[in-house]
């Protein structure tokens, strides 16, 4: 997969350029227009404020004199106008080479990640200044369950699914990411004795092109559920699609690979692992060297090498990491003992997803943290979710806002009004180490 581009629709490739040159052309037309206003203007010899100024003057003198005047103006006009667009032009031409200085920063980290075969993809962003990443949590596309069996009926029409708003930020964010919780694939048999077995048609994932999904997590307790083949599949499902995928693969060195993006002269890593079916012999297969499989995190060594590798060649390290309790508010034992070991191994960001239910914001040794961004879209229930957007400059996460949505009808819609300050005031309560402003972003303490 490495240097492949993603295969999202809506990138923006940069107007700086086109901008530049048509500003230069306005200044430059609205001049000339001042100055030949100028040259054909007739001195006006019948204000009273020049008139009681030059009382005794003959018409003649008067008038040689504001002839004078005139020229002046339209010469201190001209040099004013030239010095302006002089500024501007040098303005301007900075920002150019900035730029230019910008995409070939991004070529060298491109180039440099391919040739050690790194999973890198390369992004044109709307703002030079940041990259928009877009986080949700778990998405069933299984035809057999409510979701799809709710939106075949309707038409299978995406826009009366999720909100025309909500639409927007997933399709403007940079990179937007979401908890592939089933397998793509038609083969295989479900996992025997597993009460809740997922696979969803491959064609299905032309819904992910419609949402603008840039990326998808495997690292969950659902990939393995028709087994070897069927996860096999999910990996080719995915890669013809043009969607990276994080947190398994065809063995282990595979599955320990981060997935790197590069934008505005920076390289951001998203690394993903599992720690759910904590028994000895999990349903859900670990990769090994020469078998398929998730990473997995019970034990955090493996993901601590995932997590070393990307902080030693990125600027910015995302783990999105499927672990708690289902359909538990409160964080447990397993997420209080790692996030401390996460946040100190070198992530800068944690986003949490598999209890099926919104967990507390909070901020461990410096990170952010979103324990848990709840079910996206993925069964019948009525249950309060969210959308998360990230900003991150070359200083680090220039903001968090935390975007209030509902689960509800088989439909999930951005809030608005009372509904909207209810899950905010519900988050603030769960979290009081952070503060929620009333358009939801998120201001961590220290």
């Amino acid at each position: 997969m490495a240097g492949k581009k993603t295969g999202k629709r809506k990138r923006r490739k940069s107007q700086l350029r086109v901008f530049v040159v048509s500003l230069l052309i306005v200044l430059f037309a609205g001049s000339v227009a001042m100055l030949a206003y100028s040259e054909t203007r007739t001195p006006k010899t019948t204000k009273s404020p020049i008139i009681m100024d030059f009382d005794g003057l003959s018409q003649t003198e008067y008038t040689d004199y504001a002839d004078d005047r005139a020229d002046a103006d339209i010469t201190d006009v001209s040099n004013g106008l030239m010095s302006e667009e002089t500024d501007i032009e040098a303005g301007t031409q900075e920002q150019a080479t900035a730029v230019d200085e910008m995409l070939a920063e991004n070529e060298r980290l491109y180039n440099e990640a391919v040739s050690k075969g790194e999973n890198v993809y390369l992004l044109n962003c709307e703002d030079e200044s940041r990259v928009t990443f877009a986080f949700a949590g778990d998405i069933l596309l299984d035809d057999g369950y409510a979701m799809m069996f709710r939106y075949r009926s309707r038409g299978s029409d995406i826009n009366d699914t999720f909100s025309a708003d909500l639409l927007e930020r997933m399709r403007r964010a940079d990179v937007f990411m979401l908890n592939n919780e089933f397998p793509f694939s038609r083969r295989g048999t479900p996992t025997e004795g597993k009460t809740f077995t997922f696979r969803a048609n491959p064609d299905n994932v032309e819904m992910y092109e419609q949402l603008g999904v840039d990326i998808v997590s495997l690292a969950n307790n659902h990939a393995y559920d028709f087994g070897k083949d069927a996860l096999l599949d999910t990996f080719t499902t995915l890669e013809t699609a043009g969607i990276p995928y994080v947190g398994a693969g065809r063995d282990l060195n595979e599955a320990k690979k981060p997935v790197y993006f590069i934008a505005n002269g920076m390289k951001i890593s998203i690394v993903s692992a599992t720690q759910i079916e904590r028994n000895a012999v999990p349903d859900t297969k670990e990769a090994t060297m020469n078998s398929p499989g998730v990473l997995r995190c019970m034990d955090p060594s493996a993901l601590l090498e995932v997590i070393a590798e990307a902080k030693a060649s990125s600027d910015f390290v995302i783990l999105y990491i499927h672990w708690g309790t289902e359909s538990q508010e409160g964080t447990d034992w397993l997420q209080d003992k790692q996030a401390p070991i996460y946040a100190e191994a070198g992530v800068d960001l944690i986003i949490g997803d598999h209890p099926h239910c919104l967990q507390k914001l909070d901020i461990v040794s410096g990170v952010p943290v979103a324990y848990s961004l709840g079910n996206y879209w993925f069964n019948s229930k009525t249950q309060n979710s969210c959308l998360i957007e990230v900003g991150i400059n070359k200083d680090g996460m220039e903001y968090f806002q935390f975007v209030p949505c509902i689960q509800e009808d088989c439909r999930t819609r951005h809030l608005e009004g009372a509904q909207k300050e209810e899950v905010l005031n519900y988050m603030r309560n769960l979290s009081p180490n952070v503060q929620i402003d009333s358009e939801g972003y998120v201001t961590f303490g220290r």
